[in-house]
């Protein structure tokens, strides 16, 4: 009985596959006549798009993150495909694709008939299952599944379905690009569009991921190798089982043997070398900014918002090929990044510590340096974290008297003052509220002694509280608040107290109202006690050393796409955010802060004896401190802050550290080193 039943299934599978072969055959060879309304409509829409042009078009491949100079920093990638032109693949390579894939691939025109009927014969005896597809017919398979689909998990599985329906697709479209394409374009693009695992499709990302090398330099067993995976890349992946990846190889060696690309001594050779694969492989490398070295990371995070800001959106960028050559300039990235890691490790707890360095310019202000103590990454253990630390509003006490810059540069504009003016000092003061608040005034401390009345020019290098807090009431808290904005805290002056995006619908002002708004009647805003973006603080100094010309900081030297062709990206016009004259002043008396005021102790204890312009800036608990300047070609900010989950006072210290009762932290004794040891790294002999 069971013999029979055995015997009466093969019959029908029998017939099934002939009758199969013989309706694949004429759908393939006259599809208006398959008489089947609905099947010759899939097959129509499904052909329509699979064209030679489509195929040969951009495939997702890797995008290549720079610094200034050209050196990669990270890669983009959805897919590890570096797509390579015929001339860059091994004629081996080709040559074990065709034994073992498709022996009559030069013979046919898109479809093997008899390997369609031998297929369907075999299988319908109850043999081994055997394929039937040609390279050509793989070619739109692994196309649709790789290219147009790889979104679409749904799409993916009607692609790889044993249907009438895909098959008939596959013929078809592969006797339209048989009779457009050369053999060796189809076989280039095949090669270059298949998976070999995991992420790696593409004969060149796989043999540098699997040999280390390059595909048009592939021996005959790396090649034989690479032949085999492309049928079944988990079964033969050489890696989680390199015996049946061995089997198989040999096997595609026999098939190269009997397809006459080697002879058999050639073959016996191949059998016997070792897999030789890439130790701990394979060889993949990081698809996001997380794998950039260090003192790149957030630099590259910030780049790739530029740009989705300026129009591009991520999947172009981790798809299209792309080299971005960013304004990094890694030596001087490396020097700040010692810097701030001398002064607060990365993996100290609750500290940070972030350094932007930029260059100065009318026409824009390239970012140089874009750094922290910590990490971009996902392990707070290994001092990582997946915020821009030096870029986003994330300093979030502020930056301290920094702030009084503002104030004198408002002064100094609406003529209330200039660098000569004496300014009432008291110990401390009341300044009134608007009405009906409580209490009716804000009353300021200066920490210290200073002379009463004080020059603007010896307050801008001593930085006591009483006497910008009184400057800023005959200016208008408005005023020094819009200046904020002008001179360089863009993104700053619009997020919330908080450093986020305003949350309208709350009925805090703190958490609904922006910056820029939030402090207009607050005498508070010059003492720096709200959340405050590293980056935009070092372009305040770019602004000032600039002549007063603001310019977005920009961090995309060029982009070119994968045929090397420029890409324009939008970027935001310069703009005169104050007269020459006014930043001019302000450079003059920001120049003494080094000399006299509250860095001079620092800079003479780190030799630093040149020119330059400065501000420091302590909050009042001393949680962050600030220090922002700038010399010669070089604008700067140093950030300290806490940081962790439970914040409270920075101490001074080797390293800095969170503690009480210690001695506490400030703009110029803490913040201004790294900027000292950074600086005199970068411009060496000469500083």
């Amino acid at each position: 009985m069971f013999g029979r039943v055995g015997v009466t299934g093969n019959v029908a599978k029998l017939v099934g596959g002939c009758v199969l072969g013989g309706t694949l055959l004429a759908g393939v060879l006259a599809p208006l006549t398959l008489g089947v309304g609905v099947v010759a409509a899939n097959v129509g829409e499904s052909v329509a798009q699979i064209t030679p042009t489509a195929i040969s078009g951009q495939l997702p491949t890797v995008t290549t993150v720079t610094d200034r100079d050209g050196n990669p920093i990270a890669t983009l990638f959805d897919q590890y495909r570096i797509p390579v032109d015929s001339d860059k693949i091994a004629p081996v390579m080709k040559a074990a694709l065709v034994s073992i894939e498709d022996r009559r691939f030069y013979q046919e025109h898109g479809i093997d008939p008899k390997g369609i009927l031998r297929a369907a014969i075999n299988n319908a005896k109850g043999g081994s299952e055997q394929g039937s597809s040609t390279i050509t017919m793989q070619l739109v398979k692994n196309y649709l599944i790789n290219i147009v689909d790889r979104t679409n998990p749904a799409a993916q599985a009607k692609d790889r379905a044993d249907t009438l329906t895909r098959k008939l697709h596959e013929a078809r479209s592969a006797i339209d690009i048989d009779q457009q394409l050369t053999k060796d374009e189809i076989l280039t693009d095949y090669l270059n569009i298949v998976e070999f695992t995991g992420k790696i499709y593409g004969v060149e990302a796989a043999a540098r991921a699997y040999f280390g090398t390059s595909a048009d330099k592939l021996t005959v067993p790396q090649a034989a190798l690479l032949a085999g995976m492309v049928n079944n890349p988990t079964r033969y992946n050489p890696y989680e089982h390199p015996q049946e990846t061995k089997k198989r190889r040999d096997l595609v060696l026999d098939a190269m043997v009997t397809n006459q690309a080697i002879d058999a001594q050639t073959a016996a050779q191949a059998k016997a070398a070792e897999l030789d694969l890439v130790p701990n492989g394979p060889a993949v490398p990081s698809s996001t900014c997380m794998g950039a070295a260090p003192a790149a990371g957030y630099f590259c995070q910030y780049a790739l918002t530029y740009l989705n800001q300026a129009g591009f959106t991520t999947t172009q960028l981790d798809n299209g090929g792309y080299t971005i050559k960013t304004t990094m300039d890694s030596k001087v990235s490396q020097a700040a990044k010692e810097a701030v890691e001398a002064n607060v490790p990365t993996t100290q707890p609750g500290v940070a510590n972030a350094m932007v360095i930029i260059a100065p310019g009318t026409q824009s202000h390239d970012i140089l340096a874009l750094l922290a103590n910590r990490n971009l990454g996902t392990d707070p253990a290994k001092g990582q974290t997946t915020r821009n630390l030096p870029a986003e509003v994330d300093d979030p006490f502020g930056a301290g008297s920094v702030f009084k810059i503002f104030t004198s540069a408002a002064a100094v504009e609406a003529g209330v003052a200039d660098l000569d003016t004496p300014l009432p000092n008291p110990s401390s003061q009341c300044f009134p509220l608007p009405p009906h608040s409580s209490p009716p005034c804000y009353t300021v401390r200066n920490d210290g002694t200073y002379a009463d009345p004080i020059t603007l020019a010896s307050g801008l290098a001593t930085s006591p509280n009483t006497a910008f807090v009184g400057l800023e009431q005959q200016v208008g808290v408005p005023k020094v608040v819009e200046m904020a904005s002008r001179l360089g805290l863009r993104n700053t002056m619009r997020s919330n107290d908080d450093g986020k995006t305003p949350v309208p619908s709350s009925k805090d002002p703190q958490q609904s109202e922006p910056q820029s708004q939030y402090f207009q009647n607050k005498p508070s805003f010059t003492l720096g006690n709200s959340p405050v973006s590293p980056l935009e603080l070092a372009n305040v100094s770019a602004t000032l050393m600039s002549g007063g010309t603001w310019c977005a900081p920009n961090p995309i030297a060029s982009v070119t796409d994968a045929a090397g062709r420029p890409v324009p990206v939008r970027s935001t016009p310069c703009e005169q955010a104050v007269t020459g004259d006014v930043a001019n002043t302000l450079m003059t008396g920001l120049s003494q802060d080094t000399v006299s005021g509250t860095t001079a102790g620092s800079a003479k204890a780190a030799g630093w004896n040149r020119d330059g312009i400065g501000k420091t800036g302590t909050t009042q608990d001393n949680e962050s401190v600030a220090f922002v300047g700038g010399t010669d070609k070089y604008a700067v900010s140093s950030t300290v802050f806490a940081d962790g989950s439970q914040p409270g006072q920075l101490c001074t210290g080797n390293p800095v550290h969170i503690g009480r009762g210690c001695h506490a932290a400030f703009g110029g004794t803490v913040a201004a080193p790294p900027y000292f040891r950074a600086m005199k790294a970068i411009l060496g002999p000469n500083y």
